[in-house]
């Protein structure tokens, strides 16, 4: 068996300090394609790195009580149902509502936020929670390639 020293010992041999800057970078890039999200919802930027106002406005955009923040600690719903509805959700509050653009933001996550956030043609269209998003047709729509 692995224990967590052996395979952070394991890694840090394979890639050393490199590794160190990676992640660092790519939670440089997760803030602010989050921060430009919020803000392009009307929302404080600000509150993408204050760690629990982050999920309460990230419930406000898709139009989700913040009470639902419990619902997240559910052990199997919570991630296994929840999360990847709530992606879903988001996606849908961008006018993105194609089979495409649900495979992608559960697959490729990060980079679809980050897509949604630096895109100048994506626009939020509200939240979608309680409504119908499958009434809204929308024929010239085309599925975003993050």
């Amino acid at each position: 068996m692995f224990s967590p020293q052996h395979l952070f010992d394991l890694i840090y041999n394979q890639f050393g300090d490199s590794l160190f800057y990676i992640l660092g970078f790519m939670a440089v890039l997760s803030i602010v394609a989050l921060w430009r999200l919020y803000d392009k919802a009307g929302q404080p930027g600000i509150a993408a790195i204050v760690p629990v106002w982050n999920m309460v406005v990230f419930l406000k955009i898709i139009g989700r009580p913040a009470w639902h923040i419990l619902l997240f600690l559910i052990p199997v719903y919570g991630q296994l149902y929840l999360i990847p509805k709530v992606w879903i959700e988001l996606c849908q509050s961008f006018g993105k509502r194609t089979v495409l653009d649900y495979v992608l933001v559960i697959l490729l996550n990060g980079l679809y936020i980050f897509n949604l956030g630096m895109s100048y043609d994506t626009e939020y269209a509200g939240p979608v929670y309680g409504t119908h998003p499958a009434l809204d047709h929308r024929p010239n729509h085309r599925p975003s390639l993050a």
